[in-house]
Parts: C-alpha cells; sequence; structure tokens
C-alpha cells in the first residue's frame, strides 16, 4: 500500500466521551491496520482489547521513545535523546529494576495511609468554594489543585511553585506545539527539578524523593542526580496531570446521570466500582500507549516487523463488545476492572491506587458537600482538551 492510500488517524473525539467513528470501524474491519498519523509517519494501529493486552505485554515491543521508529502523535517530536530516560522508556533488563526501586512508594497500604490528608485537601478546596463566589470553575478550584497537592506533598516538591510546574506540564502534553516549544518547558522544569533534588541530597526530609535518595547512599554510596530528576519528573507530570482530568470528566457525566449519581450517593460503598467504570468510560490517557517491534511479532493474525511502531488505541478497546457488555453505556456497577486504562503489562501505571483513591474522595465529598452542584453553562458552551495527550477539560464552571 502506497503512503498516499494509508489512511490518516484523527485522535480528536467527536463526542466528549467516545471514541471517534473511525477507530471504532477499525476495530471491527481491521483492528491490526496501517495508518498515516498526523506527522506523516506510517505506523501500526491496535484497537481491540485482546490485541492490545498482548503487544502491551509482550517484551518484543518497546518502549524506547528514543526509537527513531517510535509512534508519536506530536507533530515534531522533541529530540531529547540528552535527557535520561524516564521509567516508562526504559525496556528490559534496566526497566524491571528501576520500577521495584519505586514500586514501595505506591503500594495500597502505603497509599491508603494517604487517604486522612487527602480527604483534608479536599475538603479545604471545597470550603473555600462554598465561601467565594459563583459560578466557579471547578478545574482551577478543585479538579487541579487537589492532585497537585497531594503529588507535591508525596514527592517534597513545594506546592508554592505549582503554577510554575502546571504551566511547563501543559506545554509537555501538547500535540500541536512546535517541538522547540516543548522541550523548551522540558528543560525548564528538568532544571527546576535538578536543584529541588540537589537540595534534598543535601538535607533530606520525609518525602518520596528524600526516601529514594537516602536509599541510593545507602546501598551504593552515591546519588543518580539525572536518574531521580527524571522519576521526579514523570511522577510529577503524571501525578496531576491525568487525575486532575479524571475529576473534571468525572463530575460532568455524573451530573448528567442524575440517577446513577443518586445511587452512589446514597450507598457510597458503590463508588470504589464507579471509579472503574469511570476510568474504562473516559480511558483519557490513551496516547501514552505506543511501542516499536524489536522483532517480527505476529498479532491478530498480522506480522508487525522489527522496527515498525505500533499505536494502541485503549479507548476504542475500552469499548470493545468483547470484553465490555454494552460498551458503550455508563454502568456504575459494571464491577469490571480489566479496563486499560492504566495501561497493561509491565509498564502499568504506577500510581493508579493513588489515582483511584483520590477519585474516590473527590466524588464522595464533592456531592455530599455540595449535593445542589450544578453546570453553569450549557454542555454545548464546554471546552475540551483536544489537543493534548491527556484528554478533559479546559474549564468547567459550576454553581449550586
Amino acid at each position: 500500500m502506497s503512503a498516499d492510500a494509508v489512511p490518516t488517524l484523527h485522535i480528536s473525539r467527536t463526542c466528549p466521551y467516545a471514541p471517534p467513528a473511525e477507530h471504532r470501524k477499525l476495530r471491527v474491519e481491521t483492528p491490526i491496520a496501517k495508518v498515516k498519523l498526523p506527522n506523516g509517519r506510517i505506523v501500526w494501529v491496535a484497537t481491540s482489547h485482546k490485541d492490545i493486552r498482548a503487544i502491551l505485554s509482550d517484551p518484543r515491543f518497546s518502549s524506547n521513545r528514543r526509537d527513531p521508529n517510535f509512534p508519536s502523535l506530536a507533530y515534531e517530536r522533541p529530540a531529547s535523546s540528552n535527557l535520561k530516560p524516564m521509567l516508562l522508556e526504559l525496556d528490559p533488563p534496566e526497566h524491571g529494576p528501576a520500577r521495584r526501586a519505586v514500586l514501595g512508594e505506591f503500594t495500597l497500604q502505603r497509599i491508603n495511609a494517604l487517604g486522612p490528608r487527602i480527604q483534608q485537601i479536599v475538603d479545604e478546596h471545597i470550603d473555600a468554594m462554598l465561601a467565594g463566589p459563583r459560578p466557579v470553575d471547578l478545574v482551577q478550584a478543585l479538579s487541579l489543585p487537589v492532585p497537585s497537592l497531594v503529588i507535591c506533598e508525596l514527592l517534597g516538591v513545594p506546592y508554592a511553585d505549582h503554577e510554575f510546574f502546571q504551566k511547563h506540564s501543559s506545554v509537555i502534553v501538547s500535540q500541536k506545539l512546535p517541538a522547540d516549544v516543548i522541550m523548551g518547558s522540558v528543560v525548564e522544569l528538568m532544571t527546576y527539578l535538578g536543584k529541588l533534588v540537589g537540595a534534598k541530597a543535601q538535607n533530606p526530609t520525609e518525602d518520596l524523593l528524600s526516601r529514594q535518595i537516602r536509599k541510593q547512599l545507602a546501598e551504593t554510596g552515591a546519588v543518580d542526580f539525572e536518574g531521580m530528576v527524571s522519576m521526579a519528573f514523570l511522577l510529577l507530570i503524571a501525578g496531576h496531570e491525568t487525575t486532575a482530568n479524571m475529576i473534571s470528566l468525572s463530575t460532568l457525566v455524573l451530573l448528567q446521570h442524575p440517577e446513577k449519581l443518586a445511587a452512589i450517593k446514597q450507598d457510597p460503598s458503590k463508588t470504589i466500582g464507579a471509579v472503574e467504570e469511570l476510568l474504562r468510560y473516559f480511558t483519557i490517557a490513551e496516547s501514552a500507549l505506543g511501542r516499536v517491534a524489536t522483532a517480527d511479532v505476529e498479532i491478530g493474525g498480522v506480522v508487525i516487523k522489527a522496527g515498525e511502531g505500533v499505536f494502541a488505541l485503549a479507548n476504542t478497546a475500552n469499548r470493545d463488545p468483547e470484553v465490555f457488555e454494552n460498551a458503550d453505556e455508563l454502568d456504575l456497577e459494571r464491577g469490571s476492572r480489566n479496563h486499560l486504562a492504566f495501561g497493561f503489562g509491565p509498564h502499568q501505571c504506577l500510581g493508579q491506587n493513588l489515582a483511584r483513591l483520590e477519585l474516590q474522595i473527590v466524588i464522595d465529598t464533592l456531592f455530599r458537600r455540595i449535593p445542589e452542584l450544578r453546570p453553569a453553562v450549557p454542555f454545548e458552551e464546554l471546552s475540551f482538551k483536544d489537543s493534548s495527550t491527556v484528554y478533559g477539560m479546559n474549564e468547567f464552571p459550576v454553581t449550586w
């Protein structure tokens, strides 16, 4: 097939929640297909739940974003080879030890211990909403500051600097800004985190970065500064961008389904299952699931050759009717955790337990404390993040 004959893959959602119709058509007709990305690169795309799980768990598919064949949705990919690879870019044998080194920070027991502090943060921000003028932008008043403050406290990043890293992280996750602009924000944020890690190496406190520094000093007698900065960079961006967008989208869709919202308000034990369904329903970070084959691999009856990139459309896979009955319906009692919202395989999201807990606390607290919450503008006037690698809302005016 000539390059001109390969269809261009458009990622923007025609509906705020559902995958584009062309993605659904691919899943039905050609679950493994060649497409052209907006930047002109030709890659394979996978759309079925079964095939994507196979790809994400197969060590013959590399996560190395420095590979020139790695698929990227950006119009121009920034050349970041001078920066130490992040955890999500590593392959075996480096990936396993690097992940295990920090995995203990995100166990269910350790994350649950953060529950009272997360609850306090949520309550403080809702207090401010109730005391202030209406309408209020939920994104700025609650969705963004809550996970930002949580990840800052967890890492040991001064929250006073949150506007700085939020500004740069929004640039870094953009699909459409020029490469030099994106790279400029990467360097700015890396420089900031380098100074922070250096300060903690001199004076460790009680936070994730300090614990990792003490651990490295005890084990090797030295601190891997570049590796520590790379880890902090990933956790800082991932720790607030994804959860913030999920808070806004979840609030919106629950307000649109008052009968479903009423059920979890009456029985908060249902919120845990509701969070899983909301994660499946939105799948906001699907564009993180790119891989490049390091050997010829047969997936779904198609051979992906060594050196070819493959892009996993998790949002489409999470609507796969072979896995999820009535997949396009929001069923808060579905009780399914086999979705791909956190990825799958060895690179499955490290902070998923934290994201689940934050969403559960925010949903329960927001609707309990502001039972009359409602959108302050018609649905048609809401603005969504169609040009970001993490889907969400630009702003969400609410009142009560």
